[in-house]
């Protein structure tokens, strides 16, 4: 796999400890970004793959060889970013924490992605997204008046709260760390992210009387104007007619036009409810789709994943692309002046060591390749 500069991050080097999640996620954009990513694998291949790492190169080193963390130290000197999701006290246990690395390298910004974040009384304990986001309020609030709290897949916490924050931070922190010299560690938490991502809604239940009843308010399935019908097919069809002029067109077009008055009569929402809920089941959702298309009623069709790669509007932004056969989501945003493109296959994990520590230029290669450390050939599977 070759290095060619795409996007505008090239000639930033990430060195990414492998884990799990949102942390390969925040390198995964970073390499789509243009970043030159390598990802340091274990000797013993993880039991649970996760196809976000694909699209870097890979050098295998066994943390537990006496000149490991040595080699893991000499890779961050040539680097800018460094990015571990250990939980708290490992990489300091490995001897790659960041007072080590600084120590190396004090221009690097070292990111690390964990959901309890570093410190605080769940810190050291495990978790995974449904956790950290039922901490923060944000699950709590999605769902209906009548059901139980929705999980969002791990959207939300993993890659909305986790990665995208952390890609955020190491980027801010690297623009400080190159006009100053300083780097800096960056603790990015899920359950930070997501309370930060709740920004709106916190001034809301400030300003605006937002309920912490679940189904009660504007945009959580309490309003009829803001919520998901089902057809005559069994399809379904979302709504999101919060404007005045967007409802009063919703309403024209759905045959309702007898709603176009008191939108926000709560009072009247059960029996709005009620009305739009039977105009829509009494055609297919092809039907309303035609209806709605190009228009500004905010109505769209709700696609499964299958449908998604087939929707013109989708199709038309190019928003997937093709590795190895399979459909994977395109690299966003987009830019003007610099290219981005879709992250490649992943390699097996040491296919790169040699390339990587020569095209990094560390000091010693050649004895780290020869000492052990750098494992040549990795058990696969």
């Amino acid at each position: 796999m070759t290095t060619t500069a795409y996007g505008p991050l090239a000639g930033v080097r990430v060195l990414e400890l492998a884990g799990l999640g949102p942390a390969p996620m925040a390198s995964l954009l970073l390499s789509e970004l243009g970043a030159d990513v390598v990802r340091v694998d274990r000797p013993t291949p993880s039991p649970v793959s996760d196809f976000l790492e694909r699209g870097r190169r890979s050098v295998v080193v066994d943390l537990k060889h006496p000149d490991g963390a040595e080699t893991v130290l000499r890779l961050a000197e040539q680097a800018d970013i460094l990015i571990e999701g250990y939980r708290p006290g490992v990489a300091e246990r490995l001897g790659i924490g960041p007072a080590e690395v600084h120590a190396r390298n004090p221009r690097l910004v070292y990111g690390r992605m964990t959901g309890w974040g570093q410190q605080g009384p769940r810190a050291d304990t495990a978790g995974h997204d449904i956790n950290y986001i039922s901490l923060t309020g944000a699950l709590g609030a999605i769902g209906r008046a009548d059901g139980p709290p929705q999980v969002p897949l791990n959207l939300l916490g993993d890659f909305g709260g986790g990665s995208l924050y952390l890609v955020a931070g190491v980027l801010a922190a690297l623009h400080h760390a190159r006009g100053t010299g300083e780097g800096q560690t960056v603790d990015a938490a899920i359950v930070d992210g997501v309370t930060h991502l709740a920004a709106m809604i916190w001034a809301e239940r400030h300003h605006d009387g937002w309920s912490d009843d679940r189904g009660s308010n504007l945009l959580d399935t309490g309003a009829p104007f803001y919520d998901v019908y089902r057809t005559s097919d069994g399809g379904w069809m979302s709504v999101g007619a919060l404007e005045p002029q967007f409802y009063t067109l919703f309403v024209e077009l759905l045959g309702a036009a007898e709603w176009a008055q008191g939108q926000h009569d709560r009072a009247a929402w059960p029996r709005m409810r009620e009305a739009f809920a039977a105009r829509f089941a009494s055609r297919p959702r092809a039907d309303w789709e035609a209806v709605f298309d190009g228009t500004d009623a905010c109505v769209a069709p709700v696609l499964s994943w299958s449908e998604a790669l087939r929707d013109p509007h989708m199709a038309a932004r190019n928003a997937h692309a093709t590795v190895d056969g399979a459909a994977v989501p395109a690299p966003a945003p987009r830019f003007s002046l610099t290219t981005t493109r879709a992250a490649g296959p992943r390699t097996p994990p040491g296919t790169h060591n040699r390339e990587v520590l020569e095209d990094w230029a560390v000091r010693g290669a050649p004895d780290l390749l020869a000492g052990g450390a750098v494992v040549q050939r990795p058990p696969t599977g």
